[in-house]
Parts: C-alpha cells; structure tokens; sequence
C-alpha cells in the first residue's frame, strides 16, 4: 500500500483538478475517501486473515467497494441544499469514485504483498500492475520517520505527487484562463 499521506494528496489534487470550487467539506471527504480502503487493516483484529475476501488489499480494494462508497458520500457531501439524486449528486459521485478507485490502482504498483481484488466480491483474482516502482511502507506513524520512511515518501512524491500536483496545476491553469478569456 501507499502511504495515507500519497492516498490523501491524490485525493485533494483530484478535487483541485477536476471541482475545485467544491468546498472545504469535499476536498476533506475526497482526502479521507481516498484513504479510506486501508481501514481494512482493523479487520485483521476480528481474526480476518491477509489473504481472505475482506483481508488487506481485498473486498474494500475492489471497484464495487469503490462504488458504493462513492455513492453513500455522494449524498453525504452537498453541493446545494439537496443531497437527493440530481446534477450535483451525480457530478459528486462522479469525483469521488475514480479517487476512492484511484487507491487500489496505487497499491498495485507497489512491490509487495498479495496484490488487489479489483473485481471482488465477483473474482477474488490479487492483480498487480505490470511495474513495481513504489516500496511497500512499514506501519506505523513512526516508521515514516526512519531512512526506509524517507525513501518511501520520496519515491511516493516523485511518482505519485509530482504527477498529481501537475494535473492538478494545468486543470487550474486551463480554467483560469478560459475563465479570463470569456470573463
């Protein structure tokens, strides 16, 4: 897995990019969202093993996962003074599906573990990308505070956020702009 840090960046540059007149409250549930099928890791507690449908890096890795918790948040998060179904519910469940999705992509880059159930619950096959250049990082808050915590973030800054945040700065470039021109 990435760090929760990576997950939450790609999560705020994702809303940056793509609603970023969206409000403190999107751009915190699109952090957390973003981070959000690592709380996996709690289940290994009630007894659930790695490599089991609801271990790390299975059914809340999966696009299904991804979905439905795109869409409970997307009625969460109001843009107007509804949270039904409309426009904005839609645009918000639009966002925030490929950022939660967007965790179990970066995860399969990385160079450890058992891989990630995209299809669950419908095929539990583990996927990984075809290139692992992201180390797996150690748990624990204080392990990102040794030598291998620092390779870990580099390496997360210069494949994941380097990229995000220059996606992000265009779509906000691109938009400035067009709203100078017309405005």
């Amino acid at each position: 897995m990435c760090t929760v840090f990576t997950h939450a960046f790609v999560g705020l540059a994702a809303t940056a990019a793509f609603a970023p007149r969206g409000g403190v409250r999107l751009y915190a549930v699109a952090a957390i969202a973003s981070a959000a099928p690592d709380l996996d890791v709690l289940l290994h507690g009630l007894g659930i093993q790695y490599e089991d449908a609801w271990g790390h890096r299975g059914m809340t890795h999966s696009l299904l996962f991804a979905a439905i918790l795109a869409i409970g948040l997307g009625s969460l998060v109001r843009g107007g003074s509804s949270s039904r179904a409309g426009p904005g519910w839609f645009v918000r469940v639009a966002l925030l599906f490929p950022i939660i999705a967007s965790h179990g992509a970066l995860d399969a880059f990385t160079d450890g573990g058992l891989g990630i159930a995209f299809l669950a619950p419908f095929d539990h096959t583990r996927y990984f990308a075809p290139w692992g250049p992201l180390p797996v990082p150690h748990f624990g808050l204080a392990s990102m505070f040794t030598a291998y915590g620092g390779r870990v973030m580099l390496l997360e800054m210069l494949w994941v956020w380097l990229p995000a945040a220059l996606l992000a700065g265009v779509m906000l470039t691109t938009r400035w702009r067009r709203h100078r021109r017309t405005g």
